[in-house]
C-alpha cells in the first residue's frame, strides 16, 4: 500500500512539474543558505583560530600602560629594558623563550629600490615566540647579538620587492642610515589576523636597533612563549609579581604594564564569528519557513483541483487514511528534494565563496544532515493540513464538484 501511494503521490507531481519546481524553490534557497552561511562561518573561526596562532605558540605580549589600545597610557608608563627579558627567562617556570622587542618605521633601500617597512629589534628567541623559520640562511651569532652588528635577516615580501627573484643573502640592505648584511630570510607567514603582512619585516639585533636606528634603549614589548600544558593564570600571576617588583609598583598602585594572552584573545574572536555565524543560519533559515508555507499553498491548491479525484478514490474504498498518507507524502517528496538540491547548490556556494574570501572549507556533516532532516519535516508540518482537508472530503460532495 505505501508502495502504490509513493507512486501515486510521484505520478501527481510529475504532472505538474514547473509548479513543483516552484514550489521546492523556497526549500532550495532556504536549504542551500543556512549551510552556506554556517560552513563558510565556520571557516572564517578557523582562519581566525589560524592567524592568532600565527603571532606565537602560548604567547603572551607584555607592553607599558594599563590596558592596549587609545588611552593606555603606553606614552607615560616606563619602557622596558633587555634585562626585564633576562629576569623574566631565568626567575619563571614554565617558560620556552622570552623575547624584548623594539619597532620602528625605516626606508630601506637596496638594488636601486626603495621600500618602507617596519624594522624590529629582538633577539634569536623572537623567531621562537612568534613560530617563524628560516626559509634560508642563518639566526644571528651570539657575538652579533652582544656588539649589535649591522646584519638583518629580511621578510619574503622584502626580499621580493627589493630583490625580486634574486637571492637576498649575503648582500647589503640600507635601513635609514646604516648598512647591514642580510644572513638570513623567513619563511613566508602570509596574512596576519588584523590584515597586515606579516613577511614586511627585517629583524635586526636589538642593540643594533637602540645604537644605531632609533637612539634609546626603550623596549616596547616582551614577548613570553609558555611551554606546552603550563598553568597561565599562576604563570601571568608570577609574571605580574615579578615586573612590579622591578618597577618598583607600592602595593597600593596600579599595574603600568598589561599582559595580553593570545589564546584568549583567540577564543574572544572565534566566540564572536560563532555568534555571528549562527545569527546568519538563523536569519537564513528564515527562508525555510517561508517554502514550508509556499508548500502548504500549493498543497490546497492541488486538494481543490483534484477534488473529484479524491472523491472518486473514497467512493471506490479508499480509506482516509490512505488519502491522507498521499497529499502528505507529496509534500514530504517535494520538500525532502527541495533540501537535497539545496545541499548540493549549497557545497558549490560554499566551496567558491570560501576560496573567494580566502577561509578554508570545513565540510559539516552535521548542517547538512540537519539541514535536509528539517527540510523534510517542514514537508510533514506544513503538509498535514491539506492532506488532512483532502483525507475528510465527503465523497458525494467531491463528486458533484466541478
Amino acid at each position: 500500500m505505501l508502495l502504490n501511494t509513493l507512486l501515486l503521490a510521484l505520478r501527481s507531481i510529475r504532472r505538474n512539474l514547473m509548479r513543483s519546481f516552484l514550489t521546492i524553490l523556497g526549500i532550495v534557497i532556504g536549504v542551500s543558505a543556512v549551510i552556506t552561511m554556517v560552513t563558510l562561518g565556520n571557516g572564517a573561526t578557523l582562519a581566525v583560530q589560524n592567524q592568532i596562532s600565527g603571532l606565537g605558540t602560548n604567547l603572551l605580549q607584555i607592553r607599558p600602560g594599563q590596558r592596549m589600545g587609545p588611552g593606555s597610557g603606553g606614552g607615560t608608563a616606563p619602557a622596558f629594558k633587555d634585562v626585564d627579558a633576562d629576569a623574566i627567562a631565568t626567575q619563571i617556570g614554565g617558560i620556552v623563550a622570552v623575547a624584548p622587542e623594539a619597532r620602528s618605521a625605516a626606508t630601506l633601500v637596496a638594488s636601486g629600490r626603495n621600500w618602507s617597512s617596519s624594522v624590529v629589534g629582538s633577539t634569536n628567541a623572537w623567531l621562537r615566540t612568534g613560530n617563524w623559520a628560516l626559509g634560508s640562511g642563518r639566526e644571528f651569532t651570539d657575538d652579533e647579538l652582544r656588539a649589535g652588528a649591522a646584519v638583518c635577516i629580511i621578510g619574503e615580501t622584502v626580499r621580493r620587492e627589493l630583490y625580486g627573484t634574486r637571492p637576498a643573502l649575503g648582500e647589503q640592505l640600507r635601513v635609514k642610515k646604516i648598512s647591514c648584511e642580510i644572513v638570513g630570510v623567513l619563511a613566508s607567514k602570509g596574512q596576519g589576523s588584523f590584515g597586515n603582512d606579516q613577511d614586511d619585516v627585517v629583524l635586526v639585533p636589538l642593540k643594533t636597533l637602540q645604537r644605531r636606528i632609533t637612539g634609546n634603549t626603550r623596549v616596547n614589548t616582551l614577548l613570553v612563549s609558555m611551554a606546552d600544558g603550563s598553568d597561565a593564570t599562576r604563570l601571568k600571576a608570577s609574571l605580574t609579581q615579578l615586573l612590579r617588583e622591578r618597577r618598583k609598583l607600592a602595593a597600593g598602585e596600579e599595574d603600568n604594564f598589561n599582559v595580553l594572552d593570545t589564546k584568549q584573545l583567540a577564543e574572544a574572536l572565534s566566540g564572536t564569528t560563532k555568534v555571528m555565524t549562527m545569527l546568519l543560519g538563523a536569519v537564513a533559515a528564515v527562508s525555510l519557513l517561508v517554502g514550508g508555507i509556499g508548500i502548504m499553498n500549493i498543497m490546497l491548491v492541488s486538494v481543490t483541483e483534484r477534488t473529484r479525484e479524491i472523491g472518486l478514490r473514497l467512493a471506490i474504498g479508499a480509506l482516509e487514511r490512505e488519502v491522507l498518507l498521499q497529499f502528505l507524502i507529496e509534500a514530504v517528496v517535494l520538500s525532502s528534494l527541495g533540501g537535497l538540491i539545496g545541499i548540493v547548490l549549497a557545497t558549490g556556494a560554499s566551496i567558491g565563496l570560501a576560496a573567494v574570501m580566502e577561509v578554508p572549507y570545513l565540510f559539516n556533516p552535521a548542517v547538512n544532515l540537519l539541514s535536509f532532516v528539517f527540510s523534510a519535516g517542514i514537508g510533514v508540518l506544513f503538509g498535514y493540513f491539506p492532506a488532512r482537508r483532502a483525507a475528510r472530503l465527503d465523497p458525494i460532495e467531491a463528486l458533484r464538484h466541478e
